[in-house]
């Protein structure tokens, strides 16, 4: 993460500059097959629910849950 992103998310930690359910836009670095995943599942999710997923709907919905079940988010 860059040196800014580093005191935007100190920033974060002291609340003054608070997302209430905002995204933060991020760069990842992620394995070729992550990426082929991630458009699969997309397209499943979008099938199966009849709206449209894209990857980081997949990404955020797979850290949503990695958190959940580790009692970080509720």
């Amino acid at each position: 993460m860059a040196d800014t992103h580093e005191q935007d998310h100190h920033h974060d930690e002291q609340g003054e500059h608070e997302h209430e359910h905002g995204l933060v836009e991020v760069t990842l670095l992620l394995e070729d097959e992550h990426l082929e995943a991630l458009d699969e599942t997309a397209e499943e999710i979008s099938r199966d629910l009849k709206q449209d997923w894209d990857r980081g709907a997949v990404v955020r919905l797979a850290l949503s849950e990695f958190f959940s079940r580790r009692g970080k988010i509720t």
